[in-house]
């Protein structure tokens, strides 16, 4: 009996153990996709705005000068 409780105990520490990597793992990537979704955010207002200078300024969507 009691070496089934040590086996029990040793198990416990163990799955202790991978709880707290697995909340470490799924903290770090957590940070990992809130940076990435920051980025992406920053990109895609300066694609925007690259966009819209462009076309304000592309030759090619003016009126000739004829019409």
């Amino acid at each position: 009996m009691e070496s089934r409780l040590i086996d029990l105990e040793i198990k416990l520490a163990f799955q202790e153990d991978l709880i707290e990597t697995l909340n470490l793992t799924v903290a770090r990537q957590q940070q990992q996709l809130d940076l990435l979704q920051e980025q992406f955010r920053a990109l895609y207002h300066q694609m925007r705005a690259s966009a819209a200078t462009a076309a304000e300024s592309n030759p090619q969507h003016e009126i000739p000068p004829h019409y």
